[in-house]
């Protein structure tokens, strides 16, 4: 019997809906960053609700949770592996190519043996086979991209990446990526008072290529009670980040937000703003923000 969860009204998304190698999720997801220590460093305060925040998002439809080995650096995975393994259905995309010196530190490493590693630890803190979707975290401007994208592709045809994606890039290297990978994915910091990513995205709604904003509720700021979106949320009823997730839902069908938290009652809140439709007034308010 299927059961119907707020996570349902987002709709879905397939990565490489034209490919050999189709998966689908829901399009509002679950970013597990923040279940992580102060800087995103080291254990969180409380581990037990932060795999509690795990077991509630899937409870409430989520199946896709993106993470990466740097978070903590290695506690996200290994508590997303503590709390969902075998995971049942629910898509674990990480990412790797970045090095961790302490809190809120972060350095690309690009050196095709480091990624290598970086999949290979990876496979085994999620206690899995193949990694659905692995994201390069980041292109390290010191390595040749080529041989970043090189040791990418070897790991697809070992079978230990089923598919690829990319973080914080722009259309050239995309399309860069893409002489040699089959890119399903694009992650980039977006959300609706910071759109520098947007030729990217226009071009990923073409190509229907998966676009994760991350940071999907920006600053304190563009929720701020005396902001745009704070106006639009009381005049629907709801709670301005319900509101700042729907603009993102509604601005593209290949856009899959991941808002991430170490709250169950601020995961409910997101997770419900898959049921929020914006009217023509709030869209227009909102697109004029930036």
């Amino acid at each position: 019997m299927s059961v119907t969860t707020p996570i349902s009204s987002s709709g879905t998304f397939t990565f490489d809906a034209n490919g050999s190698d189709p998966l689908t999720v829901h399009r509002l997801g679950f970013g597990a960053m923040r279940i992580t220590g102060p800087g995103i460093w080291d254990d969180p305060a409380d581990l037990d609700n932060a795999r509690a925040v795990l077991r509630k998002a899937v409870d409430l439809g989520v199946d896709l949770i993106d993470t990466a080995d740097s978070y903590g650096p290695e506690v996200s995975e290994r508590l997303i592996r503590e709390a969902l393994h075998p995971y049942d259905g629910v898509v674990i995309a990480t990412k790797g190519g970045l090095t961790r010196h302490g809190p809120d530190r972060w350095q690309p490493v690009g050196r095709p043996e480091y990624l290598r590693q970086c999949v290979m630890m990876s496979l085994r803190r999620l206690g899995v086979d193949r990694i659905d979707l692995w994201q390069l975290h980041r292109i390290d401007p010191k390595v040749p991209a080529d041989e970043q994208f090189g040791v990418i592709a070897e790991m697809v045809d070992e079978g230990l990446i089923r598919h690829v994606g990319l973080s914080e890039v722009n259309v050239d290297d995309l399309k860069a990526a893409q002489k040699t990978l089959n890119v399903v994915s694009v992650q980039n910091l977006y959300h609706a008072g910071l759109r520098q990513s947007e030729e990217l995205l226009a071009h990923c709604t073409v190509h229907n290529i998966g676009f994760i904003p991350w940071f999907p509720l920006g600053n304190r700021e563009l929720l701020a009670e005396d902001g745009v979106v704070a106006a639009q949320a009381k005049r629907l009823g709801v709670l301005p980040a319900q509101v700042a997730l729907a603009w993102l839902l509604q601005r593209s069908p290949v856009m899959l937000p991941i808002p991430g938290t170490g709250s169950i009652a601020h995961l409910e809140e997101n997770c419900t703003a898959a049921e929020v439709t914006l009217d023509a007034e709030a869209v227009a308010a909102i697109d004029a923000i930036a």
